[in-house]
C-alpha cells in the first residue's frame, strides 16, 4: 500500500476547518434535533473530511439498546441525503470551490459519522466556478 505523504494544506487552514466543523454541526441539528458534540475537519488537497463524534439522538440510542442498530443507520443515512445539499452549498461557500463529490457514513459503537467532500480543486488554488 502506498504511503500518502501530507502536504501544506492538510496543515493550514485551521479558521477554515473550524468554520466547515461549525456548519456541518449545524446542519445536523437542524436536520436532526441534535447536532453532533464534537466535530473536526481536515482538508488535504481536494479532500475535505469532517469527523463527528456523539451523533445519535436519545430516540436513536433507545433503538441501538432495542438491537436495531440497521435501522438507525438507514434513518442516518436518509437524514444524510436530505442534508446533502445544504452541507455541499456550505462547503462550496467556505471553500471557493465546487463539491464533485459527496460521501456520508455512520458508525453506532462508537457513536461517528463521516462526511466526505470531493472539491474541484485545493481551496485557496484559484478560482472556481461555482454556477451550476
Amino acid at each position: 500500500m502506498d504511503t500518502i505523504e501530507p502536504t501544506e494544506t492538510s496543515h493550514a487552514g485551521g479558521a477554515l476547518r473550524s468554520t466547515i466543523s461549525n456548519a456541518v454541526v449545524k446542519t445536523f441539528s437542524e436536520f436532526t434535533g441534535r447536532g453532533p458534540t464534537r466535530a473536526r475537519t481536515h482538508i488535504v488537497d481536494n479532500l475535505v473530511v469532517c469527523l463527528l463524534e456523539d451523533t445519535l439522538t436519545k430516540g436513536e440510542r433507545s433503538l441501538v439498546a432495542d438491537g436495531q442498530n440497521e435501522d438507525v443507520r438507514f434513518m442516518r443515512r436518509r437524514f444524510q441525503d436530505g442534508m446533502r445539499r445544504t452541507l455541499c452549498d456550505s462547503v462550496e461557500t467556505l471553500t471557493g470551490r465546487r463539491v464533485v463529490a459527496m460521501m456520508s457514513d455512520n458508525h453506532i459503537d462508537p457513536e461517528l459519522s463521516v462526511e466526505v467532500f470531493v472539491l474541484d480543486g485545493a481551496p485557496g488554488d484559484g478560482p472556481a466556478d461555482l454556477v451550476g
